[in-house]
């Protein structure tokens, strides 16, 4: 049986491996429907490539040029709801969106009933209330695409058919592994705590970019540097898990093999290990409840000599405790720090903040949120005009 599957944000690292997995198991998976923001030429050669019958390009600026170079036959459609209309078009939904922007395709997808196969995280943190509701509708799951995710999802699978028999709940935590970014070695260096934070404020863009085990885009990659990235999976876990705050641990693992652990009650720890390579978390959404025969990031054991393991250092990068507090908040809190860290990592990009200011600049966005309590999209997307606004007005008092 051929699983279809949409895939939006088809240009960008997610859509492109998922086209790389599906390109190995043609016999499993064909595609139907492909989006991407603006990147319009790669987006026709994917068109031309997979011949999906449905194309979008969420940035309508340039929609004659691509209707006009699409395969006959290929359904076009462009403007800011086009993503959202795609993903009820298949089986599975792979949401590659980046950003705040992917919220409407988590939804969509959800309320359609699909399978949706989610590497766009901000649609759990800033709206994992709203997305609760529609997590609800018949036929709807979610399969995480984040390999830390991915790796809990398996790791659970047995405490699963536990809770399902009725049986009580033996899980005593998760422990989400970290890379440790590319400042892990500096900040220790520097003495670690604060004088870290202190020596690490100026560190470059380029610095910051260059990642020490994964291959990611510029947001994603800073927000690794900072921590963020892994507070804002803490919080994912909770939203997808419905694991408590504090049940949920971070440590940091610089080989990126073990991506997530499970322990149990009885001592038991319950690990996912495998080379660090997204197109295995990508293959296990699309393939669920089977698995596919390729073999995306296998061990070669007489190779692999040791793992390390330690805490993160939470005094020089604070992110990650600011990621925690938000949750705890509640509430519009996440988004709130969501759309402030957006706000702050584009500034750090464009040169007008250092590194060390990111989290500042985080940290004084949370303490101004308003303490509200999202009922519906509209909500959320008013706490992140707020958080935005707040943010960038703390940018503009700090900036070189």
């Amino acid at each position: 049986m051929v699983t279809t599957v949409s895939i939006l944000g088809s240009t960008g690292s997610i859509g492109t491996q998922t086209l790389d997995v599906i390109t190995a198991n043609r016999d499993r998976f064909e595609v139907v429907a492909i989006g991407a923001h603006s990147s319009t030429k790669l987006l026709v050669e994917q068109a031309h490539q997979y011949r999906p019958r449905l194309v979008a390009l969420a940035d309508d600026t340039y929609a004659n040029d691509v209707r006009d170079a699409l395969p006959l036959g290929t359904e076009f459609v462009a403007g800011p709801r086009a993503f959202a209309d795609l993903a009820t078009e298949a089986d599975v939904c792979v949401n590659g969106v980046v950003g705040f922007a992917g919220l409407p395709v988590t939804l969509a997808a959800l309320a359609g009933g699909k399978r949706l196969a989610l590497a766009n995280k901000e649609s759990l943190i800033t709206a994992g209330p709203i997305v609760a509701q529609v997590r609800n509708t018949p036929g709807a799951e979610i399969l995480p695409v984040d390999s830390e995710h991915a790796a809990v999802h398996m790791c659970l699978a047995d405490h699963r058919r536990a809770q399902a028999a009725g049986l009580p709940n033996r899980l005593r935590r998760l422990v989400i592994t970290a890379s440790g970014g590319p400042f892990r070695v500096r900040a220790r260096e520097a003495g670690g705590g604060a004088t870290a934070l202190r020596a690490l404020e100026s560190v470059t863009v380029d610095e910051a970019l260059a990642h020490p085990t994964w291959s990611m885009g510029p947001k994603i990659t800073v927000d690794s540097s900072t921590l963020m990235n892994k507070g804002f999976e803490v919080i994912e876990a909770y939203e997808l898990f419905g694991v408590p705050y504090d049940c949920i641990d971070v440590v940091v693992h610089p080989q990126s093999i073990v991506h997530s652990m499970a322990e149990f009650t009885d001592g038991a720890t319950i690990a996912q290990l495998s080379l660090p390579d997204m197109c295995l978390p990508i293959a296990y959404a699309l393939a669920w409840p089977d698995r596919v025969e390729t073999p995306f990031g296998r061990i070669d054991w007489e190779q692999l000599s040791h793992l390390e393991f330690e805490a993160p250092d939470r005094e020089a990068f604070p992110c990650l405790d600011l990621a925690y507090a938000a949750g705890r908040i509640g509430g519009s809190a996440p988004a709130w720090l969501n759309a402030a860290n957006e706000v702050a990592v584009d500034a750090f990009l464009h040169g007008r903040i250092n590194w060390g200011s990111i989290a500042m600049v985080n940290a004084r966005s949370l303490s101004a949120h308003d303490g509200a309590r999202p009922l519906s999209v509209g909500d959320i997307i008013e706490a992140d005009r707020l958080a935005r606004g707040t943010a960038t007005h703390i940018v503009e008092e700090v900036q070189l």
